[in-house]
């Protein structure tokens, strides 16, 4: 019996490892994401082609006319109001703004520096051009699977007590940590 027991826990044990790991794996990568989106903001390069392997970047432009768009063909008048009359005729502040923002979600998730917070951060970010766009027939898994689903994760799971600054928090000021 005891040996038993014993198996179950040393199975948990190794299952709850994998986990976490796959938890710093997500939130290294969702942050990676927002870092270079920032970046490609800060440097305004959004294509980039290395020979053997070409992506894009979301730049302040980019950003922009994706606002644009989900601001016009929103059936949410009050929150298409709020981009067209309140953040694109002051882009220039708010693309700023953005750059920052995308920058600190990403450092955040990167190197595991109040997690949680950055995870919401980022759902702040990206939650309303979704709800905007929803029902503009975009593929059926585009936001919530690329976006929304890992942010909401590490928005809940404490990531960054594995292998981020998190952990260092925690043991320094315990449960008050709150990310």
């Amino acid at each position: 019996m005891a040996k038993t027991q014993t198996g179950r826990l040393a199975s948990g044990v190794a299952e709850t490892t994998i986990f976490v790991r796959l938890f710093t794996v997500l939130r290294v990568f969702t942050g990676v994401v927002f870092l270079s989106n920032g970046l490609a903001k800060v440097f305004e390069a959004s294509s980039y082609d290395l020979g053997f392997f070409s992506f894009g970047l979301i730049d302040k432009s980019t950003a922009r006319s994706i606002l644009t768009g989900a601001a016009h063909r929103t059936g949410i008048r009050p929150l298409g109001g709020f981009y067209e009359h309140a953040v694109l005729p002051h882009w220039g502040l708010w693309s700023v703004f953005l750059t920052l923002a995308e920058l600190a979600v990403g450092v955040g998730l990167i190197l595991g520096i109040a997690t949680r917070l950055a995870a919401v951060g980022g759902l702040l970010l990206i939650g309303p051009v979704w709800i905007m766009l929803w029902h503009a027939h975009l593929y059926l898994w585009q936001y919530p699977a690329e976006d929304l689903l890992p942010l909401v994760l590490l928005a809940i799971a404490p990531a960054g007590r594995h292998r981020g600054f998190d952990s260092r928090l925690v043991a320094k000021f315990g449960n008050r940590w709150p990310f």
